[in-house]
């Protein structure tokens, strides 16, 4: 059984692609500091406590395990706190992760699998996005995310490390079984939010603008269901196993969701009734958000199996409903 490291895997994508990977036959060893993530969302190999900027520990792993690939979803990835505490992002995204590649081409592991982001893009010039569009962006968080991709191509170059870059836009939906879920605080994405609001926890759910250019006048994002993101990780994988390069792929669904349709299939789901509140537009937020995911389509061999707005949320409330206090509970 081939031995993957997830560094970042007690976080909500990393315990998705461990399950994931387990069911397909691969041994996900999980590397998470647990500032983020959850020690009970680890189920399906062993969890060691530590950070990657601790190269003895790094190579303590790579001795002890025969690793063969290495996932990479330990970042921090607020934008509001970017802006305020920079610092803290470039030390953790980007200097720490220089750290996990020189362990890693130390101990000869030259496949790197990364969680970039849509961030990396800035304010969109067309829609959809596809690999082809300016990267500008517009916070340190999607800086940091854009200054790994070009730290991955000189070290290709220099090293031989090859890696696929992954760049999401709206990671949502939960494991189908209902095991494993989004547990984030604080909490800012949409889905999870209204959820909450649904379970009675918020009194009503923010809606930043109706003014916007689009057929209800809230902000159009392309979701993508976390399973179909575990799935193109394990593509990605295989790619770089079988000695093919790497590159640097857009996953979403190619199809966006109004904030207004997010909550009205949000109370269809669910049955209950989720307030509203309509607050001022945020600075930079783009009427519409998609992305063009053709290039993973055709070179990895990717198509989502949960498009749909639908399935996406119906994943999300059977989590949310289980398990309303998240992990804790």
């Amino acid at each position: 059984m081939k031995n993957i490291l997830i560094v970042g895997g007690a976080g909500y994508i990393g315990s998705h692609m461990c399950k994931y990977l387990a069911n397909n036959g691969y041994n996900p060893i999980v590397l998470d500091n647990l500032v983020y993530g959850h020690k009970e969302a680890v189920r399906w190999g062993p969890l060691i406590e530590g950070s990657i900027s601790d190269s003895r520990l790094l190579k303590q792993i790579f001795s002890k395990y025969q690793i063969v690939a290495v996932m990479h979803f330990a970042a921090f990835c607020y934008v509001g706190e970017s802006m305020t505490a920079p610092a803290k992002y470039y030390r953790n995204n980007v200097a720490d992760t220089i750290n996990l590649l020189e362990v890693m081409v130390e101990k000869n592991v030259s496949s790197f699998i990364f969680s970039s982001s849509c961030a990396t893009y800035g304010e969109p010039v067309e829609i959809p996005i596809t690999e082809k569009h300016p990267q500008n962006p517009i916070n340190p968080y999607g800086r940091t995310k854009l200054m790994v991709e070009q730290i991955l191509d000189d070290f290709k170059n220099a090293y031989g490390l090859e890696s696929v870059s992954l760049r999401y836009f709206n990671a949502a939906g939960a494991d189908p079984d209902g095991e494993i879920g989004e547990d984030h605080k604080p909490e800012t994405h949409l889905i999870p939010l209204v959820l909450q609001t649904a379970l009675g926890q918020r009194k009503s759910i923010s809606i930043f603008g109706d003014d916007y250019p689009t057929k209800d006048g809230t902000c159009i994002r392309d979701y993508i269901h976390i399973n179909d993101l575990a799935d193109a990780h394990f593509l990605a994988l295989k790619r770089l196993i079988n000695g093919l390069p790497g590159g640097k792929y857009n996953l979403g669904n190619g199809d966006g969701y109004s904030v207004g349709k997010v909550i009205e299939t949000a109370c269809k789901i669910t049955g209950k009734p989720i307030p509203i509140n309509i607050v001022e537009r945020r600075p930079g937020d783009p009427a519409v958000l998609v992305g063009s995911s053709k290039k993973a389509a055709g070179e990895l061999g990717w198509k989502p199996r949960f498009p749909d707005l639908y399935t996406i949320i119906e994943t999300a409330w059977k989590w949310h409903s289980r398990y309303p206090e998240g992990y804790k509970a």
